[in-house]
């Protein structure tokens, strides 16, 4: 009989369709020893940023929690990882240490140094698929070269059979009492000056509350879920995306539990719906496939062509766009949604990425940084590809003239003024006809809601037509 298993936990903070966790369980080990290790300086720049580590301290507290009542707890160690590592294999005289794989660029070749090393020194090591419904080097195009394109990548995926999610463990063996752990709130994650109220208020992370908002959507949203995704005043999409990030619920359970919700519906049209959800994890697993084979795109674009594009440096622009001081309404509901809550609605993602890369020209870095330190669904595919596809540089990438006009996406995805209302009350008297272009408010109409163009309510930092006419014309330098 084996002795003892390390179970290395890293974005996979949960106990049920958890592979590694599993193989643990079922390898007939005497003890399992569940350990978190936290190194952000292994991830250089892409360390977690502000809104992820309030994320994780909570996310850590509530998987330790969960290991507590099946009988285990969760080691916290610092890092450097393989050093945190080897002192917890002479500790605890494990013979096997287990993880679920991850694929951003600075992990993947960590993780190989780290399983050569363990691997050499005669433990048993493996690493199992837990982060994805497929692993981006077993999908290719049939010249056998990557997709980058997500139409074809989806629908070369998309009838697979849907595998079923491994069981949540009835109990887990005792942790040995010699093997101490750091205690989470000694890792620095929360911040000093408490800024992170809304994320507390708004979220409940963990593998529970992953799960509650799954049922949550399901119950609430999913019928009208085609309908009502592109609108941000509506719940109409799952907040997911946190979750999934954490690992504190899989893709595999999403898909098996969407299939089962849609097994009990009499309508239809519930397919359409539901298709449409589970296309948005297609879009997920796509973005992982891109960086997998394109690791250099969170600091390059995919199109080189954009290396030469004369991108605008404006520092106050670009202060003003991250706080929601732009005057362009829709723009700053969706930045002053972001810094409460650490999230933003997609649709406004869109928009608001297109007017930093467009409107005011500023490079695509510049807000995928932004995004990274404020999102508390930071993931660095999705960031990256995100960005590059609103910049026009990317996979998949809208084409450059397609520029979004921020208050057309307003009038047509916001047409009563409830998400600029509920971001922006400065502006809350104003009616819907002129909420999203205040500046072309009658005298009469502004007097009465109480705004003061330049005063109440910044005055536009550019103007949107003119500023999509020098936009093309950069691009005019570089498109050929």
């Amino acid at each position: 009989m084996n002795k003892l298993a390390i179970v290395w936990f890293r974005r996979d903070l949960r106990l049920s369709d958890n592979p590694a966790l599993r193989a643990a369980i079922d390898g007939d080990f005497e003890a399992i020893v569940p350990v978190f290790i936290h190194a952000p300086d292994e991830l250089g720049q892409w360390a977690p940023g502000g809104a992820q580590r309030v994320w994780l301290h909570e996310s850590l507290t509530a998987l330790d929690d969960s290991l507590k009542a099946l009988g285990s707890r969760l080691i916290v160690r610092c890092g450097p990882t393989d050093e945190a590592l080897d002192r917890l294999i002479e500790e605890s005289g494990a013979t096997a240490v287990f993880w679920n794989r991850l694929y951003d660029p600075q992990i993947i070749a960590r993780d190989k140094k780290i399983k050569k090393s363990l691997g050499d020194r005669g433990l048993q090591v493996e690493s199992f698929k837990a982060h994805l419904l497929y692993e981006p080097w077993t999908v290719e195009t049939k010249q056998g070269g990557p997709y980058k394109v997500f139409t074809p990548y989806w629908k070369s995926l998309r009838d697979r059979p849907i595998v079923n999610p491994l069981p949540r463990p009835a109990s887990l063996p005792a942790v040995w009492s010699r093997i101490e752990s750091e205690a989470i709130a000694d890792l620095g994650l929360l911040p000093q000056v408490r800024w992170d109220e809304g994320i507390h208020e708004r979220w409940t992370p963990g593998e529970d509350g992953a799960h509650e908002r799954l049922e949550a959507f399901l119950r609430d949203a999913a019928t009208h879920y085609d309908r009502d995704r592109d609108y941000p005043a509506v719940a109409g999409t799952s907040y997911l995306s946190p979750h999934l990030h954490w690992g504190e619920i899989g893709p595999v359970q999403i898909m098996h539990r969407a299939e089962e919700w849609l097994a009990d519906q009499s309508d239809p049209a519930a397919r359409k719906h539901i298709e449409r959800f589970q296309s948005e994890i297609g879009w997920r697993e796509f973005a992982h496939h891109v960086l997998f084979h394109f690791p250099e795109t969170p600091e390059k674009p995919l199109d080189r062509r954009f290396e030469a594009f004369p991108w605008a440096e404006d520092m106050e622009a670009l202060e003003r766009w991250q706080h929601g001081r732009t005057g362009i309404p829709m723009v700053d509901a969706g930045m002053r949604e972001l810094w409460a809550t650490g999230y933003m609605h997609n649709r406004v993602r869109m928009t608001v990425a297109s007017f930093l890369t467009k409107n005011l020209r500023i490079q695509w870095q510049a807000g995928e940084r932004w995004f990274w330190d404020t999102l508390v669904d930071a993931d660095l595919a999705n960031n990256t590809m995100g960005w590059q596809w609103a910049a026009g540089c990317g996979a998949d990438a809208a084409p450059f003239f397609r520029i979004f006009n921020p208050a057309r996406q307003g009038e047509r995805f916001d047409a009563e003024g409830d998400y600029v209302r509920r971001w922006i009350p400065e502006l809350a008297n104003l009616d819907g006809k002129h909420i999203h272009q205040p500046w072309a408010a009658p005298a009469q109409a502004l007097e009465d809601a109480g705004v003061r163009p330049g005063e109440t309510y910044p005055r536009p930092i550019v103007d949107l037509k003119a500023s999509r006419r020098e936009a093309l014309e950069a691009f005019d330098q570089i498109k050929k």
